[in-house]
């Protein structure tokens, strides 16, 4: 709850006083922007993402931090509360709700449009109670069977991102004949699977899985490719946030640039990205990344 603790009339020893404020309207996956691409927020509530580990463990941090988001003009915030990096151990599915549920429920009532990051079908349902509306699973191949029952029967939106394998082991399955056409071949038989549970087309949403199960030179051919990924019929969602592919790019004297020394170059991926028709980056940071989205719509008028 916002307070006001130097408010007239109160003193050191008192309890601040609430602030009241008007509340916000439940949102909506039908208010998102149609004339641009959307902007999604990263709000990792962990203590060992890649990038922003262990700055928002607590739940206060993480929903003032999935505010500042909120009020900078994300259009999404996406909550995860287990790191998807390459060997990351597994977090106790208790303890994975532990992290996020309360966060989802906060940014909900204070207007956000929420999306949770999850592999977990439980996590997954009891986030669309807390009003979650997408749900992000990076399962990609390995997705179950819960999962996809979860989705049809919640008409559920569901971002379908191509993975091998998990965490632990993706790094070693980045064998591809033709890196390009067996993604979209794997990704449209993770779609047909959810066609076939009852999943609507205008439910799935695609994202390549940048960094996941590919090499540097392979997240390249991808972002090179994003047409073909939009080609499919279904919304687009372009992951390369800070990502390792980046910083290898940038390196300097022999060493990559660091995480938050590559949100220049994100910015030039969501250019790249919203031009050739994404529908949606997903980012760390919000605020350049919603002005290059912005400059691309502009320019196409």
């Amino acid at each position: 709850m916002d307070t006001l603790a130097a408010a007239p009339g109160t003193g050191p020893n008192t309890t601040p006083l609430p602030v009241l404020r008007k509340p916000r309207p439940r949102a909506t996956f039908e208010s998102l922007p149609t004339d641009r691409t959307v902007v999604m927020g990263i709000l990792n509530v962990t203590p060992d993402s890649f990038s922003d580990g262990g700055q928002h463990e607590s739940v206060d941090s993480a929903v003032a931090a999935g505010l500042r988001m909120f009020y900078a003009g994300a259009d999404i915030i996406d909550v995860g509360g287990e790191s998807t990096r390459p060997g990351a151990d597994e977090v106790p599915e208790g303890e994975e709700q532990r992290r996020v549920l309360p966060v989802v429920e906060a940014l909900v009532k204070a207007g956000a449009l929420v999306s949770v990051d999850t592999r977990r079908a439980t996590t997954a349902a009891k986030a669309l109670d807390a009003g979650a509306l997408i749900i992000n699973d990076v399962s990609g191949l390995e997705v179950s069977q819960d999962m996809v029952d979860l989705v049809a029967d919640r008409g559920a939106y569901y971002v379908l991102m191509h993975n091998r394998g998990n965490s632990r082991v993706m790094t070693t399955l980045t064998d591809y004949g033709n890196v390009l056409e067996d993604v979209l071949a794997e990704t449209v038989s993770v779609r047909d699977r959810l066609r076939a549970a009852g999943v609507a087309d205008e439910k799935i949403i695609v994202d390549p899985g940048l960094g996941f199960a590919k090499n540097g030179e392979q997240n390249w051919e991808l972002v090179a490719g994003i047409e073909r990924f939009v080609q499919l019929g279904h919304r687009v969602l372009v992951a390369a946030s800070r990502k390792r592919f980046l910083g290898e790019l940038l390196t300097t004297a022999g060493k990559a640039a660091e995480p938050e020394q590559r949100d220049a170059a994100t910015a030039a991926i969501t250019t790249l990205a919203a031009a050739k028709g994404a529908w949606g980056v997903r980012v760390h940071d919000v605020a350049p990344n919603l002005d290059a989205v912005k400059v691309v719509a502009r320019a196409r008028t």
